[in-house]
């Protein structure tokens, strides 16, 4: 049987991703394997969290936007 939460071979966009609910989705998305586009205001937050993913074996990129 296949891994439902498998994401392996996918990119997650997460918006908000500098803190709280959007850094602990990011989080989650590359602890089940997905590579994430990290989206929010703060470039250097984003920098932080992006270092996380990271060291989760993940791939990360930083978008420093404003989405509202």
């Amino acid at each position: 049987m296949t891994d439902p939460f498998d994401l392996s071979g996918k990119v997650a966009v997460v918006t908000g991703a500098s803190r709280g609910l959007g850094e602990g989705m990011a989080l989650a998305l590359a602890q089940a394997g997905a590579d994430c586009v990290l989206v929010s205001r703060s470039a250097r937050d984003l920098e932080e969290v992006a270092d996380r993913v990271k060291a989760l074996g993940r791939r990360a990129l930083v978008v420093p936007a404003d989405v509202a």
